[in-house]
């Protein structure tokens, strides 16, 4: 156990920023799998949006990040093919 008020201090910050961080991480994971599941754009899109934010709060590390968005970005590319439409952006 922490003696300084200090040390007592970051420890209640530390577990602050654990239960935050499980948080984001629960709900990256939740998005990514539902992603992955249903691949739809929709889906697919919240889940990058959500790893952007964990990469930029350094939840998660960036490499990670882009190795998250790039598996998930093939699942678009594939279902485009697939279907044949193309989105177009005027």
């Amino acid at each position: 156990m922490p003696v300084t008020t200090t040390a007592k201090r970051a420890l209640r910050s530390s577990k602050n920023k654990e239960t935050v961080n499980k948080l984001i991480i629960k709900k990256l994971e939740v998005a990514v799998r539902i992603a992955k599941r249903s691949k739809t754009s929709e889906k697919v899109l919240k889940a990058v949006s959500l790893v952007d934010r964990a990469a930029k709060k350094s939840v998660i590390h960036k490499n990670k990040a882009a190795r998250i968005k790039s598996q998930l970005s093939k699942l678009l590319v594939k279902t485009v093919k697939s279907t044949g439409k193309t989105s177009k952006k005027k």
